[in-house]
């Protein structure tokens, strides 16, 4: 009988731990070993949901938990936790791993036929003055999570000082999820951004009424304002947030900058790197030129449908499809991913967000001619009760009327509302083919006319207008 076969992970979160279990499903331990190697202490964990832990609507870690690594284990997955992956031989198809208990070690070297690269993504923390002293907090796995709620919770802080005061550094989903379960904490909350408006992932104008949201919270929002270090006090501890112009006070500070792709194992091996440094694969997820190597989730640039160019996306829906699909390919079944349209929805309080394809900077930035269009509507019929106002913005290409971009801000059932533009995007549909979609209507639902079908005729209007100009 052969011997079987060894799939290492690299990962043991969204991407690795789906490949790993769905090459299980298809191939039992006598046909295929699996190594899972993960740096941390848990696995199959939702770093999505650690702002709304933070916050209070998630009450028990346990429940951001999908799957423990003991139910790994069950399932003959060996999971190798606290282990970190240090060196990758792709020549000699090896990686080389140390523990935490080793770190100044040479580590393991283990062998592999298949390896899965899924080592996510990296928060960035810009090298300033300060920014490692304590009370400084990421919010990027579980126990950034902990120690932030900790740190909440009072152990750090001195209640005699007065008000508890916190910066948010950075105004993209995480700042602002961050901002309103700091808010719900107790704390005065003030936002800085360097950007125009929040949400860079919207255009400016929609981005406006995020920030009137985050007014109305009582949350301070300071755009155009970039940072210039961390101020400490005596005991080292962050006492305030430097800007070129002004100092704001803070007993605790919160990164919300964004992340970039966690390459550099792969860099350092010579593996194909895109322009935001996330690794290039084919349709299979296998990375190119290396048919033993796999890669999935925030550590890869996927193909944007609209644009045509290869994007980073750190989105745990994309992480989870990308494991499924490399571990059925592992496994001796076949799948493909074939791209994204770029739809992401959020929300601070009761306020949703929501967007999918083009901004306009990115068209125009593509060389696309466009137009844009803005319609404000209803959640429900007008007189029907709970029906609150919404915004929904629509791009479509010049001439063609090809659909190349949706955002929507509104309250309750706003968000969700992004998804037929999502699969409008998907289907290439033009604006005009979007008007004609069969839509459900009832006026506890929407409008007769629904504000995604509504913003779909002007913007028929607009190419109309454009093409006779």
């Amino acid at each position: 009988m052969a011997a079987a076969s060894r799939m290492v992970v690299i990962g043991g979160n969204a991407t690795g731990m789906a490949a790993a279990s769905q090459a299980r499903r298809l191939k039992g331990p006598g046909e295929l070993e699996i190594v899972v190697v993960e740096r941390g202490d848990v696995t199959s964990y939702s770093s999505c949901g650690i702002p709304y832990w933070v916050a209070g609507d998630v009450t028990d870690e346990a429940d951001l938990v999908v799957r423990t690594p003991e139910e790994h284990r069950e399932r003959d997955i060996e999971v190798r936790l606290c282990t970190e992956a240090v060196e990758l031989d792709p020549a000699a198809r090896r990686v080389r791993v140390r523990g935490a208990d080793e770190s100044s070690g040479p580590g393991e070297w283990l062998a592999y036929d298949q390896l899965v690269l899924a080592t996510g993504a990296r928060p960035l923390r810009p090298p300033l003055p300060g920014i490692d002293a304590p009370g400084v907090h990421g919010v990027q796995t579980l126990d950034d999570g902990r120690a932030l709620i900790r740190a909440l919770e009072g152990g750090e802080l001195d209640s005699a000082r007065g008000p508890r005061r916190a910066v948010v550094i950075g105004a993209g989903y995480i700042g602002v999820e961050m901002s309103e379960a700091l808010v719900r904490r107790g704390y005065e909350v003030t936002v800085l951004d360097q950007a125009e408006q929040p949400m860079t992932t919207l255009d400016p104008d929609m981005g406006a009424l995020v920030h009137e949201a985050m007014d109305a919270l009582g949350i301070r929002t300071l755009t155009g304002t970039a940072v210039t270090a961390i101020r400490t006090g005596a005991d080292g501890r962050v006492r305030a947030v430097a800007t070129e112009d002004a100092e704001h006070p803070a007993d605790i500070v919160v990164l919300g900058l964004g992340v970039r792709p966690e390459t550099g194992l792969a860099r350092a091996a010579g593996l194909p790197l895109g322009e935001s440094g996330g690794l290039l694969t084919d349709l299979s997820l296998r990375v190119r030129g290396h048919h033993d190597i796999w890669a999935g989730g925030d550590c890869v640039e996927v193909l944007d449908l609209v644009g045509g160019r290869t994007r980073h996306i750190a989105l745990g829906t994309h992480a989870n499809k990308h494991g499924q699909i490399i571990g059925a390919n592992i496994g001796g079944d076949y799948g493909t991913f074939p791209g994204v349209v770029g739809t992401a929805v959020s929300k601070i309080c009761d306020l949703e967000i929501a967007r999918t394809g083009l901004l306009e900077q990115q068209a125009a930035d593509l060389g696309l001619r466009y137009v844009a269009v803005t319609v404000r509507s209803t959640s429900r019929a007008g007189y029907f009760p709970g029906a609150t106002p919404l915004h929904v913005k629509m791009t479509a290409e010049h001439r063609t009327g090809r659909l190349l971009g949706c955002q929507i801000v509104g309250r309750e059932g706003a968000g969700k509302r992004v998804d037929v533009a999502a699969v409008a995007l998907t289907a290439r549909m033009t604006v005009e083919q979007l008007v004609a979609l069969d839509l459900g209507y009832a006026p506890p639902f929407s409008p007769v006319w629904d504000p995604v079908l509504v913003a779909a005729r002007k913007a028929v209007k607009a190419v109309r207008e454009a093409a006779a100009d």
